[in-house]
């Protein structure tokens, strides 16, 4: 390991108004200026690093004050090593697990990222991705966004179902996540179901509504329509679940278990069916969708369909970068499934007779 020489003749060249280059740290550390650049630019080479010897780099520029110059590297390289990624928004949920995934993995890889919510805005939308185009991404990330046009950068889609130029497209096997969910409520006994589907505006509405509709067919389940409720607005709030499950309540139609769009609404029907005198999951059983970090913690826990958000994060950032590096006119994957997975907790019991 290292050992760091005396940095006063540093810390006089930085009193003195001349900033520490990375040359004088690589001296001061006695180490090769291109280990010390891998660390300080957190480049994917940095792996092959020892972590005690990352940590003292690390340590030492801070105390130093050293200020990597960002722009001469890209402009020596021609490269911004910077991604855009698009979100509706930022908050509890979906969206939030997918960025942790994101986050992570360009951090870990040294890339630079803006994000940008549209909040479900037509012309953000379509203007953003060209905004980010002209900061110099290098790429871009859409996650849970309807893409309306091919861009000129390689970009990936988490939740995108349409084909475009250039597009890569991560989605879930929705048909296998609708058949768990609707084979266990029907072992369960339950035949009088209600469902809450997305918004109009959720690039997985269509998908998971068409794909619970065959599951059911499959199950010999009617669905009833006066059974069937849609989240509006543009709130992650339970408070949109909790308003549907009312307004199913009121319709009279009996029903023992209840499938939401996601976790964050079925949290709020839960609140509207106690509220109403029914017991979960001794009058209905209820069942969310993402798995998100508090369903677990919920009272009762939640079952739920677990999609691997985060993964999902990672897999659109490794993807992105992957095809970044890739040259020009290089064949790249058009779709990735994933595959979904039921966590029975204890929001679903046997339907009460």
């Amino acid at each position: 390991m290292p050992r760091p020489k005396s940095g006063t003749a540093l810390r006089a060249r930085k009193t003195s108004g001349q900033g520490v280059t990375l040359k004088s740290l690589a001296e001061h550390l006695g180490l090769s200026q291109a280990a010390v650049s891998l660390v300080i630019n957190r480049a994917p080479g940095a792996k092959s690093i020892p972590h005690r010897t990352q940590e003292l780099i690390r340590k030492a520029a801070r105390e130093l004050n050293y200020r990597p110059n960002h722009l001469a590297r890209s402009l020596r390289q021609q490269r911004s090593y910077t991604i855009g990624v698009v979100v509706p928004e930022i908050s509890e949920g979906y969206a939030a697990l997918v960025m942790s995934g994101i986050e992570d993995h360009l951090l870990q890889e040294g890339y630079f990222y803006f994000v940008v919510s549209h909040r479900h805005r037509d012309e953000l939308i379509e203007e953003y991705p060209l905004l980010l185009q002209q900061r110099a991404v290098e790429g871009l990330i859409a996650v849970d966004t309807a893409v309306l046009k091919a861009v000129q950068v390689p970009l990936v889609a988490v939740s995108g179902h349409r084909d475009l130029p250039g597009v890569t497209n991560i989605v879930l096997d929705h048909a296998r996540a609708a058949a768990l969910a609707m084979e266990h409520l029907t072992k369960l006994g339950h035949r009088r179901m209600a469902f809450i589907k997305g918004q109009a505006f959720s690039s997985d509405t269509a998908i998971r509504w068409e794909s619970v509709r065959e599951a059911a067919q499959t199950l010999g389940i009617k669905i009833n329509d006066r059974l069937v409720g849609q989240l509006e607005g543009e709130s992650s709030s339970p408070e949109l679940g909790y308003q549907v499950t009312k307004n199913l309540i009121a319709s009279g139609e009996p029903f023992t278990a209840l499938f939401a769009f996601n976790d964050v609404s079925a949290i709020g029907a839960i609140q509207a069916l106690r509220e109403a005198g029914r017991r979960i999951p001794e009058d209905v059983s209820v069942v969310g969708f993402d798995d998100i970090q508090s369903a677990a913690f919920q009272n009762p826990a939640l079952t739920t369909i677990r999609q691997p958000c985060r993964e999902m994060g990672m897999m659109a950032a490794e993807t992105l970068l992957r095809r970044i590096a890739a040259p020009p006119g290089a064949p790249y994957p058009k779709e990735i499934v994933v595959q979904p997975e039921l966590i029975c907790r204890g929001s679903t019991a046997v339907a009460r007779q």
